[in-house]
């Protein structure tokens, strides 16, 4: 297990602290979105699985001396394409079958732009669907968004649902990134996508 996983003094000091749980399999997708949100003054926990996801939050069905119901997180950050358990089926997992955890607000982050995941994952329940690589700019709207309380979101993610399911080409405007304006083929190819994150990487570093 790296030192960028599970680690248990990224444990919220106090309830004011707004603390992210961030999965993905990516190690430099995961130091990038850490950055983020440290710079951010988000508390963080990076975790490299799905599975790993359940473990920390205590929805394994294992029991643990570290005290799950006493963890407090304030957003769920996952990768949608993950190997043995996908961010979608982590989603589901989260919303379905978690009392105490469905009400948390989950976004998925993909470097793939396609239509149907992206309602897909809207209409199990995900606040949003971030393109990578992810922005500062991004991580700094979802702090606004955490912060602006549930009525408003509640409206606003009705409202995407609706709109989404009737006209995939008449997408609304999202608190974060434009996910579903056609891109630069360009920038979405693998190579390219690599060095953004590279940039990224040394960005905050």
């Amino acid at each position: 297990m790296g030192n960028d996983v599970l680690r248990l003094e990224d444990l919220p000091c106090s309830s004011g602290d707004l603390h992210v749980l961030a999965v993905d399999d990516s190690y430099v997708d995961r130091k990038v979105i850490e950055r983020l949100l440290k710079i951010s003054s988000f508390k963080v926990t990076v975790v490299e699985s799905g599975t790993r996801a359940l473990e920390y939050l205590g929805l394994d069905g294992q029991k643990s001396s570290i005290g799950f119901e006493s963890v407090k997180v304030n957003l769920i950050m996952t990768d949608y394409s993950m190997p043995g358990m996908t961010g979608y089926e982590l989603l589901k997992k989260i919303k379905v079958e978690s009392s105490m955890f469905r009400e948390i607000p989950v976004v998925i982050m993909s470097s793939e732009n396609i239509l149907t995941r992206i309602d897909r994952c809207l209409e199990e329940g995900a606040e949003e669907f971030l393109l990578k690589p992810v922005k500062l700019a991004d991580v700094k709207r979802l702090k606004e968004f955490i912060m602006k309380g549930e009525g408003k979101e509640s409206r606003e993610k009705e409202c995407r649902k609706r709109k989404r399911s009737d006209n995939y080409s008449a997408l609304p405007p999202t608190p974060f990134s434009s996910v579903c304006c056609p891109c630069d083929p360009s920038s979405s190819s693998p190579s390219a996508l690599s060095s953004k994150k590279s940039r990224l990487l040394a960005e905050v570093e």
